[in-house]
């Protein structure tokens, strides 16, 4: 079982990072390998509403999004971290995510998903709300944890003072671990859910 884990911060070893990192060292205790890439430096641009990767099967912009794709498909998780930009997430991770679930066609259903948000104090809140959707349109449970998955901390590092955070991070990754493993086997006995055909409806006719 793997969980792949996106830094979308800028800073390689910032706030955020020390959030991923918290939950790593419980996913190996459970069993569960894990990979951490740091997109939240890249120069990635979004979507163009070109429609080519539905006669491609990948993104017309051939960058790390391409190179994350089959890592998706393989892994049974995906947590997202960011940091807050005006109660946004960086717009460098809103881009990558937004061409990745677009451009992937394999069935996200019942991969689990998690985000977790980095923040000095506030905008924490909608940027979870933000990040989710991502998961929720794609047919992903969302791992919880004992609080919304946010940590607190401004400067480089101070995130690890942050005790509470780092106990919310450490019990999103058990309920997760728990999650992946309680739906694999539950696909292995049951299979997953019946898709019906889907109708598209419009709102204007």
């Amino acid at each position: 079982m793997k969980v792949l884990m996106l830094n979308g911060s800028p800073r390689k070893n910032g706030n955020t990072s020390i959030a991923l990192k918290e939950m790593e060292k419980v996913f190996k205790q459970e069993g569960i390998e894990t990979e951490i890439i740091h997109v939240g430096n890249k120069g990635i641009r979004s979507c163009i509403a070109c429609g080519a990767c539905a006669e491609k099967g990948k993104c017309v912009f051939d960058d790390i999004v391409n190179e994350i794709s089959p890592k998706f498909e393989e892994c049974d998780g995906l947590v997202v971290g960011s940091p807050v930009y005006y109660a946004s997430a960086n717009a460098t991770l809103v881009a990558l995510l937004t061409r990745l679930f677009y451009s992937t066609s394999f069935d996200k259903t019942m991969k689990v998903g998690a985000s977790v948000v980095c923040a000095r104090r506030g905008g924490l809140s909608a940027t979870f709300d933000e990040l989710n959707k991502f998961f929720t349109i794609s047919g992903m449970p969302i791992a919880s944890s004992r609080y919304w998955n946010s940590i607190h901390g401004r400067l480089e590092g101070e995130a690890s003072q942050d005790a509470e955070g780092l106990l919310t991070m450490r019990v999103l990754a058990r309920n997760m671990s728990f999650l992946i493993k309680s739906i694999a086997l539950g696909k292995e006995k049951y299979g997953l859910p019946e898709k019906e055909p889907v109708t598209m409806t419009n709102f204007i006719r």
